[in-house]
């Protein structure tokens, strides 16, 4: 349950990168002495389609190769392609010609040279589902070219896709210079391998949402208003001890209605939440408000002051539809259950829903259909083997404390939606130091409830504790203590991306003690001193509401902390972050606090934090017309959401990107990445490729 409750705290991070459906790859291979066929291969993400090169005017943006001018080689021909499918596009109102799946194109040339050559250009192309499209898009391909290959030997290219394809190039940030990025075919390899570990990283998410959902369906069966149910419904299969081959068929029934009812419900969700929804569930005060009484609403109740029911004639219905024969009778038993176990289902089965929605269709039906298996597990399997009714544990009071424990977690989980809200809208009610010890209280008092010192309605007295109740009181109080050093700013990494950020503390000792370690080092000269914040030009803006982690000094404009960086010629780095992201409050607490790191991003950067989802408004002069919805942008967050969409292509956060004094891309950015060797080579090859191009 535990598990579950962190996915859905996750929610805020799970904003989905920019859809990137077409993953483009290159290669050559030697035709015959002096002609070379290049090889475009396109992977289209299922539900999606690739534009043909031949697309009619005012329909979309026909994949387009442009070619840079070379006396090196010349085209022979033009670009072919694979048949075509042929369709009426609901997006365009016209017959478009697309592909799916896989779509491979092929474009001859004849060397002029006989020395080694590079062919470079250009994919234009554009992709759309069923509902949507993604803006036009760019890719630079770059072709190794050699002359004393062998005939058939192909030679791979340079893929660019994750660089070219994020960077919408304007006048604004240009294109990457060859100089910057490695034209290697190891780049391309690694690169397909990063793209290709993105997909299997999705799909282990949604393997471990399972589980967790799984997880939380076998936690709701050991409820009070679930438990008792077992034997109870598993009579209704016993009553035909003459025909128990139908006995036994009308039990699988049950238990895959059991599975369906609660697989539907996941479904609706898929059907009717999308990717802007989750975005106004991640930031919004409302819903981020609403969810937290909604918890506080379900912990009160387990806390025994209320029993939430449904409508009596939902039930009596249901219960009546139960008594028919054939597959309707073990349905509507099914459906009783479901019902009738609201009270106690309903708020794991909401936690579930809500860390669901973040815009995928699968994850919602994954797991609610987790949470039906498994809940649906041990009624079927009674419902087989009735003799087995026999073996479970009687109903007693240890039900209660399941449900009061469950409250516990409810209340201090709850606590995330209100933080969200809180820290997006500068509400300044739930600081980190007034989290933590609403956390500590919470988990104390749950201690103290396990040892039997504190009792709720409907408990019985507890004269003796068992081995398990014994290890659950170790680990709660072995928590406690790991919480309460945060009280004076330990940055406690392995909750760092669900406590409020560090800077929201108004103790935070490890910052005192830096900042007077900083002022003794001032009569050094910086060079010497590594722990020297970087240099500021002027007072930032925003920071009054905005703080850098670990005592760094930045900026929170990119107009402001661009001039900034022309004025020391020092690269700039680019924190694409958010008040509501996990993933960046656990990348500053885990890797930004190494030394190395941190002396990295003191001396040699000026950093620019960029939020995207903070509130609050910017004045008229400062309104952005967006290039990729159209639309008004009149906050901070919504001017620098579009800045990251429409520049880089990019939503997710964190995202980190290193750019020259002009606004130039330098390398490849970077997303979250827990490995701190990664990071220092990232920050390094920024530098190094800043100072080399000068």
């Amino acid at each position: 349950m535990l598990g579950i409750f962190f996915f859905l705290t996750q929610l805020p991070q799970d904003y989905a990168q920019v859809l990137d459906p077409v993953k483009w790859s290159f290669s050559s291979q030697k035709i015959n002495s002096d002609e070379y066929e290049l090889i475009f291969t396109a992977k289209i993400d299922k539900n999606w389609h690739l534009y043909s090169q031949y697309v009619p005017e005012g329909g979309p943006v026909p994949t387009n190769f442009i070619f840079e001018p070379s006396s090196n080689f010349k085209l022979i021909g033009k670009t072919t392609e694979p048949r075509p499918h042929k369709m009426y596009d609901q997006n365009f109102e016209m017959e478009v010609q697309y592909f799916d799946g896989q779509a491979i194109f092929k474009q001859r040339i004849k060397s002029l040279t006989q020395q080694s050559f590079n062919v470079r250009g250009t994919v234009e192309f554009m992709a759309c589902d069923d509902s949507r499209c993604i803006p036009p898009a760019e890719v630079d391909f770059d072709f190794a070219i050699s002359p004393s290959a062998e005939p058939d030997k192909a030679v791979t290219g340079v893929q660019k896709t994750e660089t070219a394809y994020q960077l919408n190039t304007d006048s604004s940030f240009g294109e990457i210079s060859e100089e910057n990025i490695a034209t290697s075919a190891n780049d391309s390899v690694a690169l397909n391998t990063s793209l290709g570990g993105e997909q299997k990283e999705r799909h282990s998410n949604l393997w471990a949402f399972f589980c967790l959902a799984f997880l939380g369906g076998l936690i709701a069966i050991f409820t009070p208003c679930v438990f008792p149910m077992i034997p109870m419904t598993v009579s209704f299969f016993m009553h035909d001890e003459e025909n128990k081959k139908q006995a036994r068929r009308q039990a699988l029934i049950y238990g895959l209605s059991i599975i369906v009812i609660y697989t539907v419900i996941g479904t609706l969700v898929a059907l009717t939440l999308g990717p802007n929804f989750a975005n106004f569930l991640s930031t919004h005060w409302l819903p981020n408000l609403f969810f937290f009484v909604i918890f506080m609403v379900f912990a009160a109740s387990f806390f025994g002051a209320f029993d939430l029911t449904l409508p009596h004639w939902m039930a009596n219905k249901a219960d009546q539809n139960a008594e028919k024969g054939g597959i309707l009778g073990p349905f509507f038993m099914a459906f009783t259950l479901v019902l009738v176990s609201f009270s106690c289902t309903a708020p794991i089965v909401g936690t579930i829903l809500v860390a669901s929605a973040s815009g995928e269709i699968l994850k919602p039906i994954i797991g609610m259909a987790g949470f039906g298996l498994a809940f649906a597990f041990p009624f079927t399997l009674f419902a087989l083997f009735p003799s087995w009714l026999g073996t479970l544990p009687k109903s007693g009071g240890w039900l209660n404390s399941v449900k009061v424990v469950l409250g516990f977690i409810e209340v201090a989980f709850g606590l995330k939606f209100l933080s969200v809200a809180d820290q997006t809208y500068h509400w300044g009610i739930l600081d980190r130091e007034i989290y933590i010890a609403i956390w500590i209280v919470v988990f104390t008092l749950m201690g103290f409830y396990l040892l039997g010192k504190i009792r709720f309605k409907h408990d019985d007295e507890v004269h003796h504790i068992g081995v398990f109740r014994l290890t659950l009181v170790i680990a709660t109080f072995s928590f406690v203590v790991y919480l309460l050093p945060g009280m004076w700013g330990a940055p406690l990494k392995a909750l760092s991306g669900y406590l409020p950020p560090q800077s929201s503390h108004d103790f935070d000792l490890n910052q005192i003690i830096r900042e007077n370690v900083s002022a003794n080092l001032n009569i050094l000269p910086q060079q010497s001193n590594p722990s020297v914040p970087t240099e500021q030009c002027e007072n930032p803006k925003y920071a009054d509401i905005f703080h850098l982690p670990h005592g760094l000094k930045g900026y929170f404009d990119y107009q402001q902390g661009l001039a900034c960086a022309k004025q020391l010629n020092k690269p700039i780095f680019i924190d694409f972050t958010g008040h509501g992201c996990v993933n960046c409050r656990e990348m500053e607490a885990r890797v930004w606090s190494d030394p190395k790191v941190l002396q990295r991003l003191r001396n040699d950067f000026v950093i620019i934090a960029l939020y995207v989802d903070d509130k609050t408004p910017i004045p008229e002069n400062e309104w952005v017309i967006s290039s990729y919805d159209g639309k008004v942008k009149k906050t901070i967050g919504k001017k620098y959401a579009d800045f990251q969409i429409s520049k880089f292509n990019v939503n997710a956060q964190p995202y980190y990107v290193i750019l020259d004094t002009n606004g130039q891309p330098l390398i490849q950015p970077k997303a979250y990445d827990l490995n701190i060797d990664n990071f220092i080579q990232f920050l390094d090859a920024g530098k190094q490729a800043f100072y080399r191009k000068d």
